[in-house]
């Protein structure tokens, strides 16, 4: 569950990597048959998009006039190609892509969504988000501080208690990633657990007494360090404000308002996923996915050379994930969701200009690099364009969300494959490719 880092222009990992060759997106964050036959897209792609929610009034999400000259005109055949080449080498099961910019919207699907048959991805799949769910804890902590029912400065103590250093601790800094708390995804005997009892149920209390069980990395507010620890505790600090459990106001306050009939947040026991659905696939056991070590040579080697089939996490309880990465969704209502947030369809104007001006420097001596803010990652990646964005990684899926709202571009990529044999994070490896023929005067390396 780890936050999508935009390196050399192109986004591609997390932060702070101990190996810069893993920069991944966790929650904790081979394409054999084509979609479909001679490179045309599906039914429906290049058509007009459907309208989004009716907007209430709200902050304009750019003052910049939009650019005609920053985007290209999108080619679906040439984008039906591009993702069938990156998958292939990527060694993907499947994924699917999902674009919309002034001139329509595409969808590039390769694959299938279970291995051994032959249902190709679809934008109505459901699959899990990981941690693109911190952008919707994010945004529901807003709407409560909008409320008046808590300020972004209180103390988490206020809220949870048994914090360490929670007193200093503000719910500014779990948004932002500056509390210093340790990574209870970190933790081994978490992966552990997690594989030797895929279906055992996490309550937030479980994994925050991981948390707690280690020394805080840095005092708040003194540094920046991703970590889930921050968004369990805002999931039940969003639990005390609201009054009403946090898969209820999810519900009710923003899948229902902007008509995402296909997300939701799964219940503690619950670990099915409702028709259509991909499956989900990862080589090697849980801690892949959580920490950021890379696979070894061995077990690189099998699996390129197909020895290794890759183990289906489909279903594995994800409970331990709750605020931090548990919400399943669809690409049709991720794209519908980053956009309306982004735009300023879900907060009030005041509220949403705080939302858009929160991403800080996460290093203070690059301040024109990555920023992380509330529940949301900013960067430019070309001359001509800025992206708010997120990813999610857990065992079996990766995926991105993004929109620029200087172009009016929604960029949605989801894989059922979580790291390539060779470590990479599938969904951010397409993401060059795609940028690439978006927008004009990029040409990031690609895949």
């Amino acid at each position: 569950m780890k936050t999508t880092r935009v390196v050399h222009g192109a986004p591609s990992g997390t932060s702070r990597p101990r190996h810069p060759t893993r920069r991944r997106t966790a929650l904790m964050a081979p394409c054999v048959a084509l979609l479909i036959a001679g490179g045309t897209l599906p039914a429906g792609a290049g058509a007009a998009a459907p309208p989004d929610p009716p907007a209430t009034p709200s902050a304009p999400a750019s003052t910049r006039a939009p650019d005609p000259s920053a985007l290209k005109p999108i080619d679906p055949a040439a984008l039906q190609a591009s993702v069938e080449r990156v998958a292939k080498k990527l060694m993907v099961p499947g994924a699917m892509v999902l674009l919309r910019t002034p001139q329509g919207t595409y969808r590039a699907a390769v694959g299938t969504t279970e291995r051994g048959a032959a249902t190709p991805p679809d934008a109505r799949d459901h699959f899990r988000i990981a941690s693109n769910t911190k952008t919707m804890t994010s945004a529901l902590i807003m709407l409560l501080a909008q409320d008046g029912r808590l300020r972004l400065s209180d103390p988490v103590s206020e809220y949870v208690t048994g914090v360490p250093n929670g007193a200093d601790i503000t719910v500014a800094d779990l948004l932002k990633m500056r509390s210093g708390l340790y990574n209870y995804t970190n933790a081994p005997e978490l992966a552990a657990a997690l594989d030797a009892d895929p279906g055992k149920a996490y309550t937030p209390q479980d994994v925050l007494a991981i948390a707690f069980r280690r020394p805080p990395n840095f005092a708040p507010d003194t540094d920046y360090e991703y970590s889930n620890t921050n968004y369990a505790l805002l999931g039940l600090v969003a639990e005390k404000a609201g009054g009403r459990p946090l898969a209820q106001q999810l519900r009710d306050r923003l899948y229902t308002p902007l008509g995402l009939t296909g997300t939701s947040l799964p219940g503690l026991h619950d670990r099915s996923l409702a028709e259509p659905y991909a499956h989900g696939y990862m080589y090697g056991g849980t801690a892949y996915a959580l920490v950021d070590e890379p696979y070894p040579a061995a077990l690189r080697e099998a699996a390129e050379s197909g020895k290794l089939a890759p183990n289906d996490y489909t279903h594995q309880n994800p409970s331990y994930a709750t605020a931090a990465g548990g919400a399943v969704s669809t690409a049709q209502d991720l794209a519908t969701w980053i956009r309306s947030l982004v735009t300023g369809k879900v907060l009030a104007p005041a509220t949403q200009r705080q939302w858009l001006d929160s991403p800080q420097a996460e290093n203070p001596d690059a301040p024109d690099g990555q920023k992380y803010g509330y529940g949301i990652s900013r960067q430019a990646f070309g001359p001509k364009a800025a992206m708010y964005y997120h990813g999610g990684e857990l065992p079996g899926f990766n995926s991105f969300i993004g929109h620029d709202p200087d172009n009016d571009v929604t960029l949605v990529v989801w894989t059922n494959l979580t790291l390539s044999p060779d470590g990479r994070t599938t969904a951010q490896a397409l993401l060059p490719t795609l940028l690439n023929q978006i927008y004009t005067g990029l040409d990031l390396p690609t895949a």
